[in-house]
């Protein structure tokens, strides 16, 4: 990476890791993006991958959503480059239905499971069906109430923080907020709990509102709710709005409204599309904390075929996030996820749940 290109992309991280407004930490040093040319593995697959007949199911309570996509994404490519099938399923947002799907997947003697999101009351009956069945568990972002399955989380506290600590610094402190959130999802919950303390720590910012959906299209549902709470309270000066899908909806709603000069955007998780949100002119989306979802993605296929493979495996794995600054990816010119992982090598974690016989 040449200097010039340095110096506008460190701007990105410049407040990573600060927590609920404490001054900012050193920008972390940026290395080289990892070669393109795969280094041959040290270590020969266990024989029961050599046929490519293992079989991982993924049972997801949402499909929807660039964040869900990109998740998507990048757990197929890592099932494809270590050779495993990933028989997928989704809820759609129907916890019900998301329960069936796991057990039919026990039913079907899956090699191994990975569950992304979903409600723990509605999943954990299940998710003892396959630890009795003896079927290895990836929980990502959901509590599987089970100490034999593996719980995978972001660090969801830490995304908060970082949000928090930009809206602190934005709002010097003080100011009316508008609060997205809905109860029930794990990763929401915790973010929520950082929140809690936030607001306990800095008397001067005032929740006076509170909104939120879930459904098949959140960002325009969110949107239609934002409208009505910003004309109710005109003296908002800043939304906290901890995933990316309340993020988008909550900009539609500022720029409608042509209020993106007064009221500004701190949110959670990055996709492509939310980088394009985020980096239009007059976007009142100014940070977001964030790790790659695609990479989440991977880390979850990887730590599944080091179960299937009678490997150890951390039964709390988490993946560490970033600040991303709206001005830092303006001033770096990064469009897509693709640059930016680029840019920060930090956002992929290949040390997380690495598998040894795969190529690095």
């Amino acid at each position: 990476m040449k200097p010039a290109r340095l110096l506008g992309v460190v701007a990105l991280l410049v407040l990573a890791g600060c927590s609920q407004g404490a001054p900012a930490a050193s920008a972390p040093s940026v290395s080289a993006p990892a070669s393109t040319s795969a280094a041959a593995p040290s270590v020969s697959p266990p024989a029961k991958f050599a046929g490519g007949n293992v079989r991982i199911a993924l049972v997801r309570q949402l499909s929807s959503g660039d964040y869900f996509e990109q998740w998507l994404a990048g757990a197929q490519a890592e099932a494809k480059a270590l050779n495993v099938r990933l028989d997928v399923s989704s809820g759609d947002g129907n916890n019900d239905k998301q329960a069936l799907n796991l057990e039919q997947a026990v039913t079907a003697k899956s090699d191994a499971i990975i569950v992304d999101h979903g409600f723990a009351q509605t999943l954990q009956p299940a998710v003892k069906k396959a630890v009795a069945a003896k079927i290895p568990l990836v929980a990502f972002d959901v509590d599987p109430g089970s100490p034999q399955a593996v719980a995978l989380t972001q660090d969801d506290h830490q995304i908060a923080e970082q949000a928090l600590g930009a809206l602190k610094a934005g709002t010097g402190g003080s100011g009316e907020v508008l609060y997205v959130y809905v109860a029930g999802f794990a990763p929401l919950d915790r973010r929520n709990e950082t929140w809690e303390q936030f607001k306990k720590d800095n008397p001067g910012i005032k929740q006076v509102a509170r909104i939120g959906v879930v459904n098949s299209s959140t960002a325009s549902a969110v949107a239609d709710q934002a409208k009505a709470a910003l004309q109710a309270n005109p003296g908002i000066k800043a939304i906290f709005a901890p995933y990316d899908e309340f993020a988008k909806g909550a900009a539609l709603a500022v720029k409608e409204l042509g209020l993106a000069d007064r009221i500004k955007i701190y949110g959670a998780d990055v996709s492509t599309a939310d980088i394009g949100v985020m980096t239009e002119p007059g976007s009142p989306w100014v940070a977001t904390s964030a790790t790659d979802p695609a990479n989440v993605g991977r880390v979850a296929v990887r730590a599944a075929v080091l179960l299937v493979a009678g490997e150890d495996v951390d039964h709390a794995l988490s993946v560490p996030p970033s600040l991303i600054t709206q001005q830092g990816l303006r001033d770096a010119g990064i469009t897509s996820v693709e640059q930016l992982t680029r840019a920060f090598p930090a956002l992929t974690t290949p040390d997380v749940a690495r598998v040894p016989w795969a190529a690095s």
